[in-house]
């Protein structure tokens, strides 16, 4: 293996070259000879009914090519991906999911029609001219106002806009556990609604072949096969092989790129009535309230303890808005990604979990950066904070006390999860040390005679990565196989280019992929091409979410590599005419066992391709694999964040005085790679508990639907950011690579980190996200007014 290239090595990100000097594809660079342009016409209305739409003073103007409505576009609704059961195991109300609006609309941003023209002026021309008329309905719009009894129903079929009532754990036990309990610490919270801001925002260009009947569509999506999957089989009923997603360079996702869109569906059927391509790109503003917004809990929450501080139960009640239509994969948020995650990094014998979730007249809610587990983990730490406020114990030791130990794994959870290792007093360790834990008090001593409120806290977090694996995931209500795929084609000079379900956008698999590959056959990097987002190249894929690409895709691609090295061992054995046991393999040479004979991987390599000395009867020419890899369980990434905070009470403004971060992620392939991912989380994590949050008026209308009214972190409202990796990993135990996922763990351990130093500081037992300069001022001068007294 070349030095430095292969796993464990900081290799710089070989694809910043082109986005660093503007060489990148992203779709809206695509252009096709005869492109059209698409504009999408969005209802105002939160809840309408649509009258009548007159489309003949827009298809009058110049340059408009057509316009379609819903009684036009006769196609099947955009699919949910997961049935979830209530309680008493009936199936969720799963209402239609239509690609443009009929007969009504049920949030501000839903389609209505779309416009195509020559032009996309030409298209927004037509678009402004075309003919609404709305019959404006009630609107339900706030979780607490949906599920009050008489509120406005968003669909009929959903009784008090109730999409299901799922619960998960042993109540009885949960409830024993209550009655014996010495304290029970409460807390009722709101995990803020946010809305994803990709750098860039999402496009689609449908194209279509007169000739051969194929249809393309090019798209900013994290996962292209499962989207030609979804709209092929069950929106325009097109055959997968006449159907082809280019996934080019995706400016960011983080979620919000995962589901099936309408627009995509739209510019690909329009594509085939028309016999031209149509491009439609959003705007930001049409992004703010088109793409799929992510968190919006309400929750209450209740924690049992003894005497000593140790916790005996746990119950959650949590309402989740899924807004006003199924996405793609909402329905498992905040059941499968979020109830399972209760137990976090603690022995609570006895959880149970009710998760309500409901309809709303908003834009729907699904996948955000962490999806579940940060909202389990917000819930679970804030509410350790509570119970050891109560208890009147140091939050690191009501923690400590009640971790799971490593000697306690394989550890079974009371909420369906087993997990397979991890060392949570080595996390807590590094990041106390990292903070000077001890040296806090005379810290806060010292901000206090500057006048300013100094506070501590700290976030203990577990992350399930990977969802797996599919025959479980099946049968909780998935409606797709969560495994991965990858194809390694040796060429005949020895240069590898690897074919792999995995989508880049952001996380450096055309790096991490290569070094892996440099490790197991010992190419340069320089001979290693990672081809990915293209149904038309790779077999089939699942994409990328919920940081599976290394631990799924990373697998699948070690498991063709081996593929590549036994066939290769095979040739070798019959070059240097050895038996195939003696044949050795390392540093990109084979070796027969106690003898200088040798063939490097290249020589095989075009042995394989040109066999004129080849066991042609015991091989088949050509040196290819394919392989796939479905996983046994999640990965379970781990660690502690530490915030330390100071705040100026005069003003409520604040500052993060210190951050720091110990993570436990198994076996690393790029530490740089995995830093950067990190620190991108945490900043993530920042705005949402500092910044960040949708705000929609009872009617429906969006407040906050641009930067000027959105506010996302800059560079001047973040400290420094210390990130180390635990000096005691624990390498999972179920992939060939030992590999965990990191790319959501900063968004999943930074809020809670975040607020519970702020409440140390001003000495409250809780305040909800984002904790605005507003509510932090209103509450140190409500603690000072109460010291007065």
């Amino acid at each position: 293996m070349p030095e430095g290239t292969g796993i464990g090595a900081s290799v710089r990100r070989r694809e910043d070259a082109r986005f660093l000097t503007g060489s990148g594809t992203y779709t809206d660079d695509i252009n096709r000879h005869g492109q059209t342009h698409a504009i999408m016409v969005r209802s105002p209305h939160a809840h309408a009914k649509i009258n009548k739409i007159d489309k003949s003073k827009t298809l009058g103007m110049p340059g408009v090519l057509a316009v379609y409505t819903g009684d036009d576009m006769k196609v099947g609704g955009l699919p949910c991906g997961w049935l979830v059961k209530n309680q008493d195991g009936s199936p969720m109300v799963e209402p239609p999911h239509p690609v443009i609006a009929q007969e009504f609309v049920r949030h501000v941003g839903d389609i209505v029609a779309v416009v195509i023209a020559e032009t996309k002026q030409q298209a927004r021309d037509g678009a402004e001219a075309l003919g609404i008329d709305y019959g404006v309905l009630p609107a339900a719009v706030s979780l607490g106002d949906a599920v009050k009894p008489n509120a406005p129903q968003v669909w009929p079929q959903a009784k008090g806009n109730i999409c299901y009532d799922w619960g998960l754990g042993d109540k009885a036990a949960t409830d024993a556990a209550f009655a014996k309990a010495h304290k029970v610490a409460k807390i009722d919270l709101v995990n803020n609604r946010l809305i994803p801001n990709a750098m860039e925002p999402r496009a689609a260009i449908g194209d279509f072949d007169k000739a051969t009947g194929d249809y393309t569509l090019y798209t900013t999506s994290q996962n292209p096969h499962v989207i030609r999957l979804l709209m092929g089989a069950f929106v325009l009923s097109i055959p997968e092989s006449k159907l082809r997603i280019v996934a080019p360079d995706v400016g960011g996702g983080f979620g919000s790129k995962i589901f099936h869109y309408a627009e995509e569906a739209i510019v690909t059927w329009a594509a085939g009535q028309l016999k031209r391509p149509i491009k439609w790109t959003a705007d930001r503003s049409e992004s703010f309230m088109s793409d799929a917004h992510g968190r919006d809990h309400i929750s209450h929450a209740e924690l049992a303890l003894d005497k000593d501080g140790k916790f005996l139960g746990l119950k959650v009640e949590t309402l989740a808005n899924m807004g006003a239509y199924l996405s793609t994969f909402s329905t498992c948020v905040p059941t499968y990604l979020y109830g399972t995650l209760l137990a976090g990094v603690y022995t609570t014998p006895a959880i149970f979990c009710n998760v309500k979730a409901v309809f709303t007249n908003t834009v729907p809610v699904d996948a955000y950066r962490g999806a579940g587990r940060p909202e389990a983990t917000f819930l679970i730490e804030r509410l350790v904070d509570v119970a050891a406020r109560e208890m009147k114990m140091d939050p690191a030791e009501i923690r400590r006390k009640n971790f799971i130990q490593p000697s306690q794994f394989p550890y079974q959870t009371p909420v369906a999860l087993q997990y397979d290792t991890g060392n949570y007093d080595a996390t807590l360790d590094m990041a106390m040390k990292m903070i000077d834990y001890k040296g806090f008090a005379a810290r806060k001593e010292a901000a206090a005679k500057k006048g300013k409120l100094r506070g501590i806290g700290m976030s203990c977090y577990i992350e399930a990565c990977g969802i797996a694996p599919s025959a479980v995931v099946g049968s909780l209500g998935a409606r797709a196989g969560l495994y991965e795929s990858a194809n390694v084609r040796v060429h005949p000079t020895g240069s590898v280019s690897i074919f792999t379900g995995s989508h880049q956008h952001g996380q450096g698999h055309e790096t991490t992929f290569a070094q892996v590959v440099s490790e197991k056959l010992g190419v340069p990097l320089e001979q290693i091409d990672i081809v990915h987002g293209d149904t038309g190249k790779i077999a089939f894929g699942m994409g990328t979410y919920g940081s599976r690409s290394i631990a799924v895709g990373g697998a699948a691609l070690v498991k063709a590599l081996d593929k590549i090295v036994a066939k290769g061992k095979k040739i070798a054995a019959h070059l240097m005419e050895a038996s195939e046991k003696d044949v050795e393999f390392k540093d990109g040479k084979f070796t027969v066992a106690g003898t200088d004979k040798a063939k490097t991987f290249g020589e095989v390599a075009l042995t394989a391709y040109v066999p004129h000395n080849y066991p042609i009867t015991e091989l088949e020419p050509g040196l290819e694999e394919q392989a796939f890899y479905d996983p046994l369980n999640f990965t379970y990434p781990s660690g502690c964040y530490i915030a330390e905070v100071e705040i100026d009470k005069d003003t409520g403004t604040i500052e993060i005085a210190r951050f720091v971060a110990s993570d436990d992620f198994g076996k690393i392939i790029n530490p740089m790679i995995v830093e950067g991912q990190v620190h991108g989380g945490i900043v993530q994590g920042i705005g949402q508990a500092l910044l960040e949050t949708c705000v929609y008026n009872k009617e429906g209308q969006l407040l906050t639907g641009s930067y000027n009214d959105y506010c996302l972190p800059r560079a001047d409202d973040l400290p420094p950011l210390e990130v180390q990796h635990t000096d005691k990993p624990t390498p999972c135990t179920h992939n060939p690579l030992g590999v965990k996922g990191c790319g959501e763990a900063g968004a999943i351990g930074a809020p809670p980190a975040i607020l519970n130093a702020i409440c140390n500081a001003l000495g409250v037992a809780h305040m909800d996200m984002p904790a605005t300069n507003e509510k932090i001022w209103r509450a140190a001068n409500a603690q000072t007014a109460r010291a007065a007294e």
